[in-house]
């Protein structure tokens, strides 16, 4: 049986932040009104993403690449990694700002948790006029600096804040202290970890009217006190993969698309499309796949030439 292009169910998250959007805007099979996360591709523990296309509709992705590790992953992919699918992607819907946080690097997170650590970019799908993030420190801090504002609940006061638009990109490096805020629709790329540590969450409270848990002592050593330029500025130019990110977790190119064009790939890496806005199709063998705003789809690396055609803006994510 040979491979195709793939899609999963969407795992979705109800989260104190969450809203609506992910069904309005990107047609989600939400059932709450605070839906905050589609995970599109994952192999998180117990969030696992099951094929719903094709022949190997119903099989998780980890089932498939148990099977067929290189022609999913890649030849490189798989000499990195093993068998582990290495990023996880998603999109976002934050009604309200989410909690302030870190990630921690690799080696922390390896020591820690056993895990990837979480280097990340987000692309604005979506943004209401006031949006905002939070990226980083206004200027170089301390633990110490940092520990005092958070007592005296003035730690905005210190961190960096950035109105944003539709097609704005962030880069996130491990350490870097940020917060999505209300307002924005959010296409994440990252590495496969659900490793958070909470810094800060505005004293909010859930249904039940308990506070989320922070993790202010394990954030100290995770936090980069450093400025960052984040925002990352990338060409458009139509009908060509534009890098935006270039890292050794992943790059990501931005395709705008207004016709056709010819895809050629190796065997080293899987590649995978979000649609972040219009539909396209996508051609492979004379067979025809199509994908709207707010669809993703795993192109396994042993798939090395199609073509994509369509009125349509599309994030291209591989492992170079």
């Amino acid at each position: 049986m040979k491979l195709y292009p793939l899609q999963f169910q969407p795992i979705l998250k109800d989260r104190i932040w969450g809203g609506t959007k992910l069904k309005t805007y990107l047609n989600k099979p939400i059932t709450s009104e605070i839906t905050g996360e589609s995970w599109e591709i994952s192999t998180v523990e117990n969030d696992v993403s099951i094929i719903v296309n094709g022949f190997f509709e119903g099989k998780s992705l980890n089932e498939l690449i148990n099977e067929f590790p290189e022609q999913v992953l890649g030849i490189e992919v798989f000499k990195r990694f093993g068998k582990q699918f290495p990023l996880l992607f998603k999109y976002l819907d934050a009604r309200e700002d989410l909690s302030i946080q870190v990630h921690p690097n690799d080696e922390l997170a390896a020591k820690r948790h056993n895990s990837f650590g979480k280097t990340e970019m987000w692309y604005v799908m979506q943004a209401d006029d006031d949006a905002r993030l939070i990226v980083g420190f206004k200027e170089k801090s301390s633990p110490e600096e940092y520990i005092q504002h958070l007592e005296n609940k003035t730690l905005l006061n210190i961190l960096d804040t950035k109105k944003v638009k539709k097609g704005d990109v962030f880069f996130l490096e491990t350490g870097t202290v940020h917060a999505i805020g209300a307002g924005t629709v959010i296409a994440e790329i990252q590495q496969t970890s659900d490793i958070t540590y909470r810094l800060y969450d505005f004293d909010r409270v859930d249904a039940n009217g308990n506070v989320r848990e922070l993790h202010v002592d394990l954030a100290l050593e995770a936090i980069n006190y450093e400025t960052v330029e984040a925002q990352i500025k990338y060409s458009k130019i139509e009908n060509k993969p534009n890098e935006v990110v270039d890292c050794q977790y992943f790059t990501t190119n931005f395709i705008p698309l207004n016709g056709k064009i010819d895809c050629n790939k190796n065997q080293n890496s899987f590649t995978v499309y979000m649609c972040v806005d219009g539909d396209f199709e996508l051609i492979l063998n004379k067979e025809k796949y199509n994908y709207k705003k707010g669809d993703t789809v795993l192109i396994p690396a042993f798939l090395t030439d199609f073509q994509l055609n369509g009125n349509a803006s599309v994030l291209e994510i591989y492992i170079s």
